[in-house]
């Protein structure tokens, strides 16, 4: 989007141009940890030197680039596309007055969100011990961009393996104790991306990022059987898969003439949708021990869903789908699906019968609606009720299990023990 399009959005404030100073607030000081935290959904922007040596020259004057507008605004172009929403909301540390503009420039946001180092500080600072840092603008949510605004298969896939090299050789090495490695699948030959899931479980990434609605995006439906050869190679290598909302490009929406406000208020029913398509195809029945999780999609519309399951449980006969199958659709539903919370406080309260061993937490880095720099203080209240065991469930030991990445016995036993002495001069 341009940035005059961005100023005459209704939902803006524009009272100066996009690419005037951008304030930031002050470096806030580290929170205090109450336990260690491990969100399981946050992001990273891709950077301006993610292809820099990646790309065999044959596709090199394809790759995405980076360019800079008239205006100083920066843009990825990409197979005649222009993208310009670098930022993807990477709003972490500005003024909520100010968050109506997305970052046009990298300048624009914390260093945080394209920087690994930086990222562990800022996390450092939030008190989340580790992180599953998903794609952003240039890539997608589930790694669609890259493979559908492509005109060449090839390219595609020297793209898709460019950027999981960048992501667990550049993003995670350096702190593969800190952040979670997460791939993009391959989405355009199913054989490919069932060996991509092999090889890259072996390099040690312990999830893969996928459309949660495929048919969305005009790829076949879970309902084909087209995906089961991706879904069992997750399965045998414990690959999480995680359907991030809003990666098949949209999220439910009332009238066209609504204001924009009402998409942010429905955002958790891409979550529920999704889940019910899943459930309802059949995969994680053919694949009993895969694990799927609901990234970004709250816990509020579970404990709903679960009791509508039930409900329906007395006339399933007349559908069909469910006939002759040992397990009810709730009983599937709960063993392989994990939900992660922001701010759901009042659902906290129904955690039982969500399950507490399926509840996990995001901070959200670095998206409008964070809970940095306060999630520790956040979910030290959210959980203010809940038992030693809980807390300790929800705040880190289910991701941990989930994403098989465990949290050292001396962090477990004192969570202020694994402050990394950053530089503040990194916050930006």
């Amino acid at each position: 989007m341009e940035a005059e399009s961005i100023r005459n959005l209704k939902w803006a404030k524009p009272s100066r141009d996009v690419l005037d100073q951008v304030r930031f607030l002050p470096e806030p000081e580290r929170r205090i940890r109450h336990y260690p935290i491990v969100s399981v959904d946050d992001h990273l922007i891709e950077p301006r030197d993610i292809f820099d040596g990646r790309i065999p020259a044959k596709w090199k004057d394809r790759a995405p680039r980076l360019i800079e507008h008239d205006d100083g605004s920066e843009a990825w172009l990409f197979e005649g596309t222009i993208n310009t929403s670098i930022g993807m909301s990477a709003l972490a540390g500005r003024p909520i007055e100010e968050c109506a503009f997305e970052p046009q420039r990298f300048e624009h946001m914390r260093r945080g969100a394209y920087d690994p180092d930086a990222r562990v500080n800022d996390m450092d600072i939030d008190g989340v011990y580790a992180s599953v840092c998903f794609p952003s603008a240039l890539v997608g949510f589930g790694g669609q961009r890259l493979q559908l605004q492509s005109k060449d298969p090839d390219l595609a896939l020297t793209l898709v393996r460019a950027i999981n090299d960048w992501h667990i050789d550049s993003w995670v090495a350096g702190h593969p104790d800190r952040l979670i490695p997460v791939q993009i699948p391959f989405l355009l030959d199913v054989d490919v991306a069932a060996e991509m899931v092999r090889t890259n479980a072996a390099r040690g990434f312990k999830a893969v990022t996928f459309p949660e609605a495929p048919q969305k995006l005009g790829l076949p439906s879970l309902h084909t059987g087209h995906w089961d050869a991706f879904v069992r190679a997750c399965e045998e290598t414990d690959t999480v898969i995680c359907l991030h909302i809003g990666s098949a490009g949209e999220v439910p929406s009332t009238a066209d003439d609504a204001p924009a406000d009402t998409i942010g208020a429905l955002f958790f029913a891409s979550a529920m949708f999704a889940a019910v398509d899943w459930l309802h195809s059949l995969l994680p029945v053919r694949f009993p021990k895969v694990r799927i999780a609901m990234s970004e999609g709250g816990i509020a519309w579970v404990v709903g869903l679960l009791d509508r399951l039930d409900h329906m449980s007395r006339y399933q006969m007349i559908y069909g789908t469910w006939n002759g199958l040992s397990e009810s659709p709730a009983e599937v539903f709960q063993r392989n699906f994990w939900h992660c919370a922001l701010d759901d406080p009042t659902s906290m309260h129904v955690r039982d019968r969500i399950g507490i061993e399926r509840i996990t937490i995001e901070a959200d880095y670095p998206h409008l609606d964070s809970s940095w720099p306060n999630t520790q203080p956040l979910f030290q209240y959210q959980l203010a009720d809940a038992s030693p065991y809980d807390k300790r469930r929800i705040a880190w030991e289910n991701a941990a299990e989930l994403f098989r990445h465990p949290v050292p016995q001396s962090v477990i036993d004192d969570p202020e023990s694994f402050d990394l002495e950053r530089s503040r001069s990194l916050h930006r």
